[in-house]
């Protein structure tokens, strides 16, 4: 029996090796907020993160915030069906639900969900506090810590509007990879802060395409958001950005696959 349980502990170890490998797909499409409008799945819920898996997006991207009790929870907007997420408990978060009839995930249920597979990475936003910067900063550490509580290194990238939060981010862990969000850095000005790269909106790189060559010579990715216009996407990969993030995965996959 004994030699039974050492090899089955063996086996469960060997495979947890397996599946933290680096078999991520590569294929540039960002689901934003996991892949919701084919289906009709609520956005940034475990039936769109599992949706965008599916389709095989390189990543799906979903949103953080931290509630009063300091419990990190997934979702867009700053309210969850008309509560202020940053202004209540969890538990009273518990007492709504998507239309799907999902409770509100917290971000600890998001990533073990997400850690399931390995095709697809995580791409975590964590929200900008609208009560300070100094709270920004603390969800910044915060999201890294879980992220290291539960291994999850590996299938996540992180992404915030939040500067001060993404230095903090890059601070508790300086191997993380943080891009900006806002738009208001320089290439060089986030290379000097240790960032990652960019993702910026498509109209902002359209102004100021000169910024993709120079993120690429300096050694940054390049992200566009939110790109749901065909020539739009042609656009950015011409340009030969990294990612494109889309609420219309299915679509860009289809073009990608077609300009091969």
């Amino acid at each position: 029996m004994l030699r039974s349980l050492t090899a089955s502990i063996l086996m469960l170890f060997l495979s947890s090796i397996v599946l933290a490998q680096d078999n991520f797909l590569k294929n540039k499409v960002i689901a934003h907020r996991g892949a919701w409008k084919a289906q009709s799945h609520p956005q940034n819920s475990i039936a769109s993160l599992k949706e965008a898996i599916r389709l095989g997006c390189e990543g799906t991207e979903f949103d953080v915030w931290m509630t009063a009790d300091e419990v990190l929870v997934v979702n867009h907007d700053a309210d969850f069906e008309g509560l202020e997420i940053e202004h209540v408990s969890y538990k009273t978060l518990l007492t709504k639900k998507h239309p799907n009839g999902e409770k509100l995930p917290t971000l600890e249920e998001y990533l073990q969900e997400g850690m399931k597979q390995n095709k697809t990475k995580l791409i975590l936003e964590f929200k900008p506090s609208d009560i300070s910067v100094e709270r920004s900063k603390k969800i910044g550490e915060a999201v890294v810590n879980m992220v290291h509580q539960l291994q999850a290194q590996k299938w996540v990238d992180y992404i915030t509007f939040s500067y001060e939060g993404g230095l903090k981010a890059i601070e508790t862990d300086p191997d993380a990879n943080v891009a900006y969000l806002t738009g208001d850095k320089s290439p060089v000005e986030l290379k000097e802060a240790g960032f990652f790269g960019f993702d910026y909106n498509i109209r902002l790189l359209k102004l100021k395409s000169n910024w993709i060559k120079e993120a690429k010579e300096l050694g940054l990715t390049t992200n566009a958001w939110t790109v749901n216009d065909p020539e739009d996407m042609k656009w950015l990969l011409d340009q030969g950005v990294d990612f494109i993030t889309t609420d219309e995965p299915e679509l860009l996959l289809e073009l990608i696959k077609n300009n091969k």
